[in-house]
């Protein structure tokens, strides 16, 4: 399994395995002389681990996160930063009754037919217990973000679960942190708690929609053709566990739209600025971005360990019926937001690391 590392100048590879005996990432490319201690980073874990309430796998992982090296006296040196979160709360008999049968909807059979091996407590490496290495990651990404660019702020939620979505005329940023699902709407919180509190009963699961916005984003960050930053926050929206889609802007909609609708008209703004009358690009037009607001959703597919029988086969190929037992996500999509944000932060900063080396300031004057 060779590739677990992405982004270019600001670079993350991530390591261990759901019931191994830690897990982390190691980070590379991170400028010197940037604040940084453990709790910082702690912040965001604490937001996305497990067991906070019912609604989420009752695991109980404390996600404390370790920093190895590349800090000293609490900066950033430019070495490579490792960081290490111990697992605690492995229970690997949950799994000793799969270790021959193919969880459907799992990778277990391509993790099988591809490398012959396969980890079978909790899925090793294709386990979302893995997303907490990239939230560590993000973590640092933040702090440089927060030196580089101060009116950056990445925000995640969730607009849909199941078929349920939103009203966004009632979008309230504020509300996001005042309840378990990360929505701006309180009314759908209401409902969804409900709705999922009875699937939860039932023993099955469902899907969510995540909205990830990066408000104060410079224009100019990516690179046309191939160096897109739409490209580079698509793929790392889809690299997550369980993520199925991913949209920018306006995504799969402007398919519905007229070129009248869909452009975003240009204006000179009171302080010399461009404006736009909307922003159906997501913040992005060529691959570069405008200044406006980065966009993106990604739908996460209902968790596919549920407490129901599957048909399955087993290794020798015989038919089998499965039950997967143990303690998962009834919709996994609750903590796929610290994740999407995390990713979104690395993707950004990766960008700016490139803009500066290529570019330093941007060059085209408007005015």
């Amino acid at each position: 399994m060779s590739v677990n590392s992405f982004g270019r100048l600001f670079t993350v590879t991530t390591w261990g395995e759901s019931h191994g005996p830690a897990l982390g990432a190691t980070v590379d490319g991170c400028p010197p002389g940037v604040i940084l201690e453990a709790s910082m980073i702690q912040h965001w874990l604490d937001l996305r681990k497990p067991g906070q309430n019912k609604y989420t796998t009752q695991r109980r992982e404390a996600d404390e996160v370790e920093i190895l090296s590349g800090v000293f006296e609490g900066l950033t040196t430019g070495t490579p930063i490792q960081l290490m979160i111990r697992n605690t709360d492995q229970r690997s008999k949950d799994y000793s009754e799969i270790v021959e049968k193919f969880r459907p909807g799992h990778a277990d059979i391509t993790y099988w037919q591809k490398y012959g091996i396969r980890d079978y407590r909790g899925g090793g490496r294709s386990s979302a217990r893995e997303t907490a290495a990239r939230v560590a990651a993000g973590g640092v990404a933040r702090e440089v973000l927060k030196a580089l660019v101060p009116g950056l702020e990445i925000v995640g939620c969730m607009v849909q679960m199941g078929p349920h979505k939103i009203d966004r005329d009632a979008w309230d940023w504020d509300q996001i942190s005042r309840n378990p699902f990360w929505t701006p709407d309180s009314k759908a919180a209401v409902e969804w708690a409900s709705y999922l509190d009875d699937l939860r009963k039932s023993g099955n699961s469902v899907g969510a929609i995540i909205e990830i916005v990066a408000r104060g984003t410079p224009a100019g960050l990516g690179a046309p053709i191939y160096g897109k930053i739409d490209t580079d926050i698509a793929a790392a929206m889809m690299s997550i566990n369980a993520v199925k889609g991913v949209e920018i802007g306006a995504g799969m909609g402007v398919a519905a739209l007229t070129g009248e609708d869909n452009a975003d008209e240009i204006f000179m703004g009171n302080d010399r600025q461009p404006v736009y009358s909307s922003n159906h690009a997501g913040g992005v037009l060529g691959g570069i971005s405008t200044g406006q607001d980065l966009v993106c959703r990604f739908a996460v597919k209902p968790t596919s360990s549920i407490l129901r029988p599957r048909e399955t086969i087993t290794k020798s190929g015989q038919s089998s019926v499965i039950i997967t037992k143990g303690r998962h996500d009834p919709c996994v999509g609750i903590r796929a937001v610290p994740v999407g944000e995390a990713m979104m932060a690395c993707v950004i900063l990766d960008h700016i690391l490139l803009h500066r080396g290529q570019i330093g300031k941007n060059q085209g004057k408007i005015g």
